[in-house]
This record gives structure tokens, C-alpha cells and sequence, in this order.
């Protein structure tokens, strides 16, 4: 099949002779010259054409171009004079026509000097110009060709540069010296169509403001992409430039020089990269090593760089002396999250009997997250012989299972697609506690359930029920946890993860306090952005290092912890998922911020009832005990943390003693326990465990 005359193949060709015939045009005019000074010189094997006929091969090769030449493009794009043209030209004869070493020698009356020179140039060339190798001219600017070492400007030999001799080639590839620092991206067609439509919306966005600069004859400006996740505003980047009929190139900020020098060095360098491959430069804030340095080097890289560039961020940067137009980048719709699951489970969809939305209101996911997630789950799928089908799950009992109808294989992994967000921002907590774990007065442990119920039935009243269409605010399910230190709080968190399947972390709110003014808030914001890709379990210990009575302002930091507090629980209210406070003085929270708290559970210092209960359930049923007596263990006046530390303590110093645990090791442990809380074990508390040592 005969190529198609606007193939690329076809072009590189015909670019190629006429590259090769404006050689030999220059070749014939020089050999020309020599000859009519010095018609002595022998130069009959420097196979040079006579004029005229070169002209006309460069003319018949011109014809035939289907579209411009790369050396055309070239000096319309350098805007380079004939001169500068021609000077190009010598540098690239003698890289691809070795007979034009033997003629520059012969010009230069030097064997030795066998290569161009400017004052070869001046002395040969049409329209000479001294200025054609300022600093500032083309040739240099754009690094066209480099200066080697020499005694005078003129006499210094001339070389180009090896990524313009392989553009005038018809060559493409990136400048060895951006490799390590920028790469080309590889357009996917498959991910392009893939965009979901509100995507697509917004990479259309892109490609008009930057459509609308360029009419109106105005400076293009820096187009900043920010929130969702990196890998869909590489996407949408890629879509606009696309759109334009450009290339994308890539390039983490924290790779950007700090010395001015090199700032100014690579901009100019990439920004001929830019003209030569139509590349737009996307720009990476990465939020591990960018810092003040990489704010320092960017905006003066942006500036010198003077090409279309797209900046990806997690957070809104502001640049100084900089024109940034920002676009939030958010994940896709519900709506757009369920279309593209059905599209990656496909003909198996009907498995999942409809409850598609389970996933969709409890992850938020990006298109390749979800694609990952059924991947990961047919992976994990117990049933090789069925690997695309999903097991059939069973009908749910009451608080048993996650959500109805959904696999255990795919919600276990669209939770570990989740987690990379949430594990650089929190710990992560294993929960597997269960309901008889947890020793509570009837009227708390229905309140937790309750909470459950509101998790596990969120879908049916937020989207089939129409209350999330009234707005996000109050759809949250927020908790206070209050009482002492081991009354149960965490463990209570513990069940509520396990029972829903669902992943567990614990902030310290003190960690996240910061002194300096709206550094709160930005913390915050973080932790709740990266949770509501898969609606954590979020349990913020010690609030009371931000809550208290702060109704009367008195002061500015007054005034700024009270905007700390409300947008803690802003945030809270309209989370997707369950946010936990906790506190050990509940009497130091505002009742004002307490009204805005769906549920409070007040977890009461454990009765002798209760203290018995939970030394029975401390104990594994594989573990060797003898002769343990817990109506006695009870008369301990401590609570279930510090049962579990003396629990665990006097298993260790059995185990050294190769003997099961009995009374007289707990006694040892609960010693070392009082000793941390500062108190002394009471003959009360331990009468009849064992003799008591001196």
C-alpha cells in the first residue's frame, strides 16, 4: 500500500533531500568562490554541483515537500536572517556532507582548520552581519550552535547543536540535556476517551483560555490545575494540549535549579524544546520535597520560559509576578463513578445486583482507581475457575456486614485504593474488636449502634431518599467520645470499623494545632481531602487540645481558635464518612460547639459489674490460666485500658516462667501498672490473690 503523501514517513523523506539539496546549494556557491579567487585549487572531489543545477534540485525537492521543511520551520520560528540561515547551514555540513571539512580547510588556506568559523562566514556568505552571533542574536538565544575554544571570536570553530541537527533531520526526540528532568508523555488514546465528561468539560476549558489569550493578542498565561487526584490533571492536561494540536511534556518542580544561572539555562533551553516538539510543559507540585526552594526557582522559570505552561497541584499555589488562571479539579460525579464501574465490571455488573451505588456513596474514586480496585478484587477472587464473576454474597444479617450485596474481594480493594491518601496523614488502626469487647451501659452501646445504622443506611437516605439533594451540609455523621483515659473510647472506634468494614484512623488534634494563623485550617483541610476517597473512619484524639469555652473573645488567638473550631466542624459536618471526637474533659467544650455534634457518648469509669466483665473477655481462649479469680480482679479500681496493660503484662511474666497465668503474676503486673498511674496497690484491692510480698 502506497503511503499516503502526508505521512510522516513520506515527509521525513522528502525533508531529508531537501535539506540535502539547500546543502548542496551552499556547497556549490562556496566551491564556486574558492575557485574564482584561487583557481588553482584542485577541488574536483568536493562533488559540488554547479549552481545553477543545485538550484534547481533545491527548487524540484522544495516542490515536493508535502508540508514545510524542518529548516523552514526552523528559521520562521527563530526568525532567523539568510545569513544566520546560511552560518546554520555550515555547522550542519560538516556533520552530514564530509566534504565540506576538506572545503573549509581549503577557504582557510589551514589543513588544520578544517571546520566553520564565523569569519569564514563574514568573509563567504551573502548579507554579512557581525551581530548574527551576539549573546543576543538567534543563533545563540536559542542555542542553535555553540562556540568552541579559539584566540578571537572569528577564528573559533562553530558546532550545532546536536538536538537542532536532528530537528532539521526530520529527528524527534528530547534534548539530552533535559533527560532526567522532563519527559515526553505518551498520549493515550484509550485515556483520553476515557475522560469522564465533566473532565473532558474542563480540559476544554483550558484549551479556550488559552484560545481566547492568543486572539486577544494577550501575554498566554499559566494555567493551574488543582485538587483531585495527580494522575486525572495529568489527564485533562494532556486532553487540552491535545486539543490544541500540542504535545505534552512533564516535569516535577522539585527538579527546578536554584541557582538564577541555571534557572535561566534550562528555561531557555526547554523553551526552544517547546517550539521545536509543540509542547506544552505541565509542571508537578509534588507534595513530598517542594518547599520554599521549588516556589523560589518556579515563577522565575515560568517567566523565562515564556511558552505555554500548566501547573498540577494538591493545594492552590500563588506565584508572585505571575498571571495564574486556576481550575479546580475535582474527582468524577456519582453519577460519572457508577458509568465507570459498569464499564470496567462489564457483562459481570449483574453480580453485583444493583448495588453499584454502595461503592459510589461510600468511595470516591477516579477512573483508574476503579479500574485497579475490580482488577485487585478479581485477583483476590476465591474462584478460579470463575475469575470474572464475582462470588454471590450472602443475604446480610443485622450488623454483619458492610453494605448489602457488595463482595468482600471489591470492597476490601477499593478500600486499599484508598489508603495511600490517608496513611502520609494519619495512623492507621487494625480494628478487629467486636460488640462483646465492649463492656457499656445499655443506653451507650445503643447509641453506637445507632451510629452504625446511620452509616450502613446513608445511601438510602442521602440519594434514594432526596436528602443529599438538599445540600451536603448536616449529611455528615459526627460523634463526641467523652470519659477518662482506657474507658473504652478508641475501642469503641475499633468496633465501628470492624463492624462496617471500614478503615480506622487516629489523628492527634495536638499535632495538627498550629500557632501560626490558618496553618490549623490547611492541616484540617488535608486530613478531610484525603479521607473522602474512601470515607475513613476518622478519629481525632484529644479534642479538647482545640475545643474549650472560647465564646468570649478577649483576643485575636481567641478570635482564631474559634475559626479553628468552626471549620473543624464544617469540615466534620459535611464529610461523607463518621468523624470522632474524643476528649477526656468533656466539661471543657463549648456547648455551642456541642449542639453541632450529632451524637455524644459519654463513656462512664467501669463499675465492679463491668471490671468483672472485662477481665473475663481480656483473656484469649488459647491462653493457659489457672486458678484466676475475676470477682477479685474486679475490686481493682482501674479502668479497661490499664486491665488490658496488666492483662498483657502478667502474660509475658508467665510465659518467661514457663508457667500458665495465675493470680500471682497479675498481681506483679498490677504493681508495675499502679507504679506508671502514680498510685499504690491497696490491701483492699488485693486482699486473697496471693501472699502479699514485703
Amino acid at each position: 500500500m502506497t503511503p499516503s503523501p502526508e505521512s510522516p514517513q513520506d515527509w521525513t523523506i522528502a525533508n531529508q533531500h531537501y535539506l540535502a539539496a539547500t546543502l548542496m546549494v551552499l556547497k556549490s556557491a562556496l566551491v564556486a568562490r574558492v575557485q574564482a579567487i584561487d583557481p588553482s585549487l584542485d577541488l574536483t572531489g568536493l562533488s559540488a554541483l554547479s549552481l545553477e543545477a543545485a538550484e534547481q534540485q533545491q527548487q524540484a525537492t522544495e516542490d515536493a515537500l508535502p508540508a514545510p521543511a524542518a529548516l523552514q520551520r526552523l528559521c520562521e520560528l527563530c526568525r532567523l536572517t539568510s545569513f544566520e540561515r546560511d552560518i546554520l547551514l555550515l555547522c550542519a555540513g560538516m556533520e552530514l556532507d564530509a566534504t565540506f571539512a576538506p572545503l573549509f580547510a581549503a577557504m582557510q588556506g589551514d589543513p588544520q582548520r578544517n571546520y566553520p568559523t564565523f569569519g569564514l562566514a563574514l568573509g563567504n556568505l551573502a548579507n554579512p552581519n557581525w551581530a548574527a552571533l551576539s549573546p543576543s542574536g538567534p543563533l545563540r538565544y536559542w542555542q542553535l550552535l555553540e562556540v568552541g575554544p579559539g584566540r578571537a571570536l572569528t577564528l573559533s570553530p562553530l558546532r550545532i547543536d546536536e538536538r537542532v541537527l536532528n530537528f532539521l533531520t526530520g529527528i524527534h526526540h528530547l534534548d539530552a540535556q533535559l533527560f532526567g528532568l522532563i519527559k515526553p508523555l505518551t498520549a493515550s488514546e484509550q485515556a483520553m476517551a476515557g475522560l469522564v465528561p465533566s473532565h473532558q468539560s474542563l480540559a476544554a476549558q483550558l484549551a479556550q483560555t488559552w484560545t481566547q489569550a492568543k486572539q486577544l493578542n494577550r501575554a498566554i498565561p499559566t494555567l493551574q490545575l488543582s485538587g483531585g487526584d495527580s494522575r486525572d490533571r495529568r489527564t485533562i492536561a494532556q486532553a487540552a494540549a491535545a486539543e490544541l494540536g500540542l504535545n505534552t511534556h512533564v516535569m516535577a518542580t522539585s527538579s527546578l535549579p536554584t541557582a538564577a544561572a541555571d534557572i535561566h539555562a534550562l528555561a531557555r533551553r526547554w523553551r526552544r524544546e517547546a517550539i521545536f516538539s509543540h509542547s506544552v510543559l505541565l509542571l508537578e507540585w509534588e507534595s513530598v520535597g517542594d518547599g520554599s526552594s521549588a516556589m523560589n526557582a518556579l515563577a522565575p522559570f515560568i517567566e523565562e520560559t515564556d511558552s505555554p505552561v500548566m501547573l498540577s497541584t494538591q493545594a492552590r499555589q500563588h506565584l508572585p509576578k505571575q498571571t495564574l488562571v486556576s481550575f479546580d479539579v475535582d474527582l468524577p460525579t456519582s453519577q460519572e463513578q457508577r458509568q465507570l464501574w459498569y464499564t470496567a465490571i462489564g457483562a459481570d455488573a449483574h453480580t453485583l445486583n444493583g448495588q453499584v451505588q454502595q461503592l459510589v456513596s461510600q468511595f470516591n474514586l477516579n477512573s483508574t482507581q476503579i479500574q485497579s480496585a475490580y482488577l485487585s478484587a478479581i485477583a483476590d477472587s476465591p474462584s478460579p475457575s470463575t475469575p470474572k464473576t464475582f462470588p454471590a454474597s450472602p443475604t446480610p444479617q443485622h450488623s454483619s456486614t458492610p453494605l448489602p450485596h457488595v463482595p468482600p474481594t471489591l470492597w476490601h480493594a477499593c478500600r486499599t485504593q484508598a489508603r495511600p491518601h490517608m496513611d502520609a496523614h494519619a495512623q492507621r488502626l487494625t480494628a478487629t474488636a467486636t460488640w462483646e469487647d465492649l463492656i457499656l451501659p445499655k443506653a451507650q452501646k445503643e447509641t453506637l449502634h445507632e451510629i452504625a445504622a446511620h452509616l450502613r443506611q446513608r445511601t438510602r437516605v442521602h440519594q434514594d431518599w432526596g436528602f443529599a439533594a438538599k445540600g451536603s451540609r448536616g449529611l455528615g455523621i459526627t460523634a463526641l467520645f467523652s470519659g477518662a483515659s482506657g474507658t473504652g473510647k478508641t475501642l469503641a472506634a475499633e468496633v465501628l470499623a470492624a463492624e462496617l468494614k471500614l478503615d480506622l484512623y487516629k489523628i492527634d488534634l495536638s499535632a495538627i494545632i498550629s500557632k501560626y494563623i490558618g496553618e490549623t485550617e490547611k492541616n484540617l483541610s488535608k486530613v478531610f481531602d484525603a479521607a473522602e476517597t474512601g470515607g475513613a473512619i476518622l478519629l481525632f484524639d484529644e479534642a479538647d487540645a482545640l475545643f474549650g469555652k472560647r465564646n468570649d473573645v478577649k483576643d485575636s488567638h481567641d478570635r482564631y481558635a474559634n475559626i479553628e473550631v468552626s471549620y473543624l466542624l464544617q469540615r466534620m459536618e459535611a464529610y461523607r464518612g463518621l468523624a470522632i471526637l474524643t476528649t477526656n474533659l468533656p466539661d471543657a467544650i463549648d456547648r455551642a460547639f456541642l449542639r453541632r455534634i450529632r451524637f455524644i457518648v459519654q463513656f462512664p469509669f467501669p463499675d465492679v459489674e463491668q471490671r468483672a466483665q472485662i477481665w473475663q473477655r481480656m483473656f484469649p481462649t488459647q491462653t493457659p490460666t489457672d486458678g484466676l479469680d475475676f470477682r477479685k480482679l474486679a475490686r481493682l479500681n482501674v479502668a479497661g485500658g490499664n486491665i488490658r496493660n496488666i492483662t498483657l503484662n502478667a502474660a509475658f511474666l508467665a510465659a518467661d516462667a514457663s508457667e500458665p497465668v495465675q493470680m500471682k503474676h497479675l498481681l506483679r503486673a498490677t504493681q508495675s501498672e499502679y507504679t506508671k498511674l502514680d498510685r499504690s496497690v491497696t490491701e483492699a484491692e488485693v486482699r486473697g490473690w496471693v501472699s502479699v510480698p514485703p
